[in-house]
């Protein structure tokens, strides 16, 4: 018996010690990013994993001036904000057609979304370039949010799809009959019961679309008055000279809103997938 406790509380320790060192692992990147943002750029260079002598505050003002940071942060709010919200929207009601009708046509529709998803970014890149282009959807906002939206449906379709079969259809009936039209039953019954995996696709999208670079890199191109926030930091890396004092102040900026949404929101994930993952 007392071998057996001995060999518990062995493995119990294994495994916080295990705990602990996984933890510092992944750690280990907020405190580079942390300290060395309040350093000197030669003081990077020398030893970047040194806690800092004199915190240069000086970077972040130094970098709210040279990015031009509120123009940055309203552009990646303005971008963020509008795709999430057609997203949810569109894709909520999309899916809600196809799961009260499933007709040819809407499963149809529902396999194409779903096929989409295995569709890697980098082999449209090309044909997404010349297609904005030839709508003259490039560099501008509409421009950048259709394409959010296109991209960001199937996802969101198929998290709805499968939440929305647990909304039970009684509901829906005894609204019509008290003589609620198709659009009154869904923004008045059905869409309140979505909010559990509502908040877990505006979750999802807004971690996506706001550290996103590569889609406004194509789409954005050089239209300073859009610039987001990641095309802001590139800024500070050159062909020759890669600023890293100022670089990484700036990722500390940038990122420090949504680490705070995601803080704030992250429960709701795992209970919105779960929600919709079973039907009762």
């Amino acid at each position: 018996m007392f071998s057996q406790n001995q060999k518990y509380r062995t493995t119990l320790l294994i495994v916080e010690v295990a705990a602990i060192l996984l933890g510092i692992l992944f750690l280990a990147p907020f405190y580079l990013v942390l300290t060395n943002s309040v350093k000197t750029l030669k003081e990077i260079l020398i030893d970047a994993a040194s806690f800092p002598q004199i915190f240069h505050w000086d970077n972040y003002r130094n970098v709210w001036s040279a990015i031009d940071f509120p123009q940055a942060l309203w552009n990646s709010f303005q971008i963020t904000g509008l795709s999430v919200v057609l997203i949810v929207l569109f894709s909520s009601m999309a899916a809600y057609q196809i799961v009260r009708k499933p007709t040819r046509f809407n499963m149809l529709v529902f396999l194409l979304l779903i096929s989409a998803m295995i569709i890697p970014f980098q082999s449209i890149m090309l044909q997404l370039v010349r297609v904005t282009s030839l709508l003259e959807l490039r560099g501008e906002l509409y421009g950048i949010v259709a394409c959010y939206l296109g991209f960001g449906m199937p996802l969101s379709v198929f998290l709805f799809h499968g939440f929305i079969k647990t909304v039970p259809v009684e509901l829906e009936e005894a609204a019509k009959v008290d003589g609620s039209n198709p659009f009154g039953v869904y923004f008045r019954i059905v869409f309140p019961l979505l909010m559990p995996i509502a908040i877990t696709v505006v979750i999802l999208n807004t971690l996506w679309i706001w550290n996103d670079y590569l889609l406004p890199v194509l789409v954005i191109g050089g239209n300073k008055d859009l610039t987001t926030l990641p095309l802001a930091v590139t800024k500070f890396f050159g062909q020759y000279t890669k600023k890293w004092d100022l670089a990484l102040a700036g990722l500390v900026m940038a990122t420090t809103p949504i680490i705070i949404f995601f803080l704030s929101l992250q429960k709701y994930i795992l209970e919105g997938v779960t929600a919709g993952s079973v039907k009762g």
